[in-house]
């Protein structure tokens, strides 16, 4: 296969090494242009290709095409004003349709292919050099984890890659056939996973290292998803087709009893992991790297060499990290005026590199569903306001404008560091005033007697005007007194698993039936999560400390008996715009269900009423097609090529 021979390419950047201070245990080994099969019969060669495996992560995560195909057309995001045909294509809502030319589907099979053939190498010289067990056992997790992305996402994948199943292959091969999934699972998946918990350390080898607690997340992912597949509610077809039957003779209960154990055995023996105190500091940038944290898409301010990317200007591609670039709008625009006769507006909140600012691109929205329904609850649960920028301050000196005092909502004055602009957590009960301030504001946003700050209420949301995504915030400690660096990508990690995750897992496993341990049903799993996202150490919104423990109210809300759109739920309150969804989603077969319409404001700047749009989400869909230029570079027939693709796409 033309497309999946090339293991070079994530070989530009090693993984970044200035990351945690005093800390000796990083990836010191150089990057190379290009791993020969002779440079992999060398123990160098073989640390060089581990150290390219984490590199290859860049690709994919914080890489804002990939980051679109896993949020946009779900129940968490729609497209923004900005948005080209690779945003829309994704909304399915009549703007774009998915195609195999469509370039966001298109990073899992051109990334993965390159690693796993890269992994294979590994696996098959390390023996041979002295490299330990538990570094192979590194290789062995990426190729499952790769594999898994991969049948996710297009059903079966080959693994032959040309030199026979799971090789290592020299030679350029124009001709491929598709495994099925049950091969894909019980053949590569599995095993790799199965033998990387088994042998790798419970601390990392290296700072952000694969350890044996993220290999079991990975394994009982593995087998939920599996499970699901083999029972196939809601008859989504599957490709290549085969019958829903497992080759080792299990079932679905089987495959969920499995998923349960293997999450409770990581849960019950987590090693130095575990769950941060409040839902805040997992995602405060000055706390990245914290043992939440299983796996990560790494990068640095201290170097733009290691950092994968300039430290000044973002490049708009991989590896540099710009996904939350989507969701931030154009909060620029908004204006205070020097004087309260508004003779002379001014650009109030400035463009710095911030958690609660960054660089805005305004290609991806929530809707208004997210934020009046998923995160229902504003006062007890603290993800909403962990979650989401939800009032934008005023930075203007930091430009060098010399007034201390604007004029902003109401001509009232406002000083460095006062709300400009609020979006409301609810309907207020006074009508909002976007008649008179609508244009002064310069994004459409009202006044509320005696409030000096722009207000917006979640009915006003648009997709132009819309809160901000926090928690992937930019974090830089270089900005001094200034704007920093705000048109960088971001030198903060991706964040790619987490041990909460694992609480998710074995509760939905429950939920599907598999037999609960003491003390860990399914509620009792979700209320774990729930009871800390309970506990507030601090108030963004308000931009102060807040120390308020709500966990018994949240437990005590928490259903008797929940279901899957119950776990879903939660799922997306913990995990918003971190790219779970469309996975999750698939997953359980939901899409449809819960993503088939939502509601958004205009993309003009007075437009305040909400439209109901409808999405066109079919069962092939489940499927993304096979990238287009994975079929022109074989030399196959184009009926050969037609049955190779996904059906639906040809």
């Amino acid at each position: 296969m033309k497309s999946i021979i090339n293991i070079k390419r994530y070989l530009t950047a090693a993984l970044a090494l200035l990351l945690m201070a005093g800390c000796s245990k990083i990836l010191d080994e150089q990057p190379r242009s290009i791993f020969t099969p002779d440079y992999f019969s060398t123990e160098k060669g073989v640390l060089g290709g581990i150290t390219s495996m984490y590199a290859h992560l860049r690709y994919l995560y914080g890489e804002a095409y990939y980051y679109n195909s896993c949020i946009t057309g779900t129940d968490e995001a729609t497209y923004a004003q900005s948005a080209d045909g690779n945003f829309r294509d994704m909304d399915l809502s009549g703007v774009g349709q998915i195609s195999a030319t469509s370039h966001p589907t298109s990073f899992v099979w051109n990334v993965s292919f390159p690693n796993i053939n890269t992994a294979s190498g590994i696996i098959e010289n390390a023996a041979n050099v002295g490299v330990a067990e538990s570094i192979v056992a590194e290789a062995r997790f990426f190729r499952a984890f790769d594999y898994f992305l991969l049948v996710q996402t297009y059903g079966g994948v080959p693994l032959d890659l040309g030199a026979g199943e799971l090789q290592f292959n020299t030679n350029p091969v124009r001709f491929s056939v598709r495994n099925t999934v049950p091969e894909v699972y019980t053949k590569a998946i599995f095993p790799d996973l199965l033998l990387a918990v088994e042998n790798l350390p419970d601390a990392g080898r290296v700072t952000g290292g694969v350890t044996k607690t993220l290999a079991r997340l990975y394994l009982a992912k593995a087998y939920l998803t599996y499970a699901w597949w083999l029972e196939n509610p809601n008859n989504i077809p599957t490709y290549p087709e085969v019958g829903r039957t497992d080759p080792d003779g299990h079932d679905a209960t089987w495959y969920f009893q499995q998923a349960y154990n293997i999450a409770v055995e990581a849960i019950d023996s987590p090693g130095p992991f575990g769950l941060q105190p409040s839902y805040y500091d997992i995602h405060i940038g000055s706390n990245d790297r914290n043992n939440e944290i299983l796996l990560y898409a790494d990068h640095t301010e201290k170097s733009a060499f290691y950092n994968g990317g300039s430290l000044e200007y973002g490049s708009g591609g991989a590896p540099d990290n710009f996904a939350v670039w989507m969701f931030t709008w154009n909060y620029t625009l908004l204006r205070s005026s020097s004087d309260a006769s508004w003779s002379n507006a001014v650009s109030s909140v400035q463009r710095e590199a911030v958690q609660s600012l960054g660089r805005p691109w305004t290609r991806m929205a929530p809707t208004i569903d997210v934020i009046k329904n998923t995160f229902a609850d504003k006062i007890n649960d603290s993800r909403y306001d962990g979650t989401f920028v939800t009032v934008y301050r005023g930075n203007w000196p930091k430009a060098g404008v010399s007034q201390t005092i604007l004029y902003n909502a109401n001509n009232l004055p406002v000083n460095p560091g006062d709300p400009i602009l609020t979006f409301l957590n609810e309907e207020p009960e006074t009508p909002i005033d976007y008649t008179n301030w609508a244009t002064k504001s310069n994004v459409g946003a009202g006044a509320l007697p005696g409030r000096a700050d722009f207000v917006i209420s979640p009915e006003g949301l648009s997709r132009l005007r819309h809160p901000g995504l926090w928690k992937l915030g930019t974090y830089r400690t270089d900005n001094g007194d200034g704007l920093g660096q705000p048109n960088a990508g971001s030198t903060r990690p991706f964040n790619i698993a987490k041990f909460s995750e694992l609480y998710f897992i074995a509760a939905e496993a429950a939920v599907k039936g598999a037999a609960a341990q003491g003390g860990k049903s399914a509620r009792e799993l979700i209320n774990v999560i729930r009871a800390r996202a309970g506990k507030w150490t601090f108030d963004n919104a308000g931009n102060m400390e807040k120390m308020a423990d709500y966990s018994e109210q949240m437990t005590t809300a928490t259903p008797t008996m929940i279901d899957i759109n119950y776990i879903l739920a939660e799922r997306s309150r913990e995990y918003y715009g971190e790219g779970y969804r469309w996975y999750d989603l698939v997953r359980t077969q939901k899409w449809t269900e819960l993503s088939s319409s939502y509601r958004i404001g205009g993309s003009g700047i007075g437009d305040h009423t909400p439209t109901t749009v409808t999405r066109s989400i079919q069962p092939f869909h489940y499927l993304r097609p096979i990238p287009q230029g994975q079929l022109d570079g074989m030399q196959m027939t184009e009926a050969e090529k037609a049955a190779y693709q996904n059906p639906g796409y040809n």
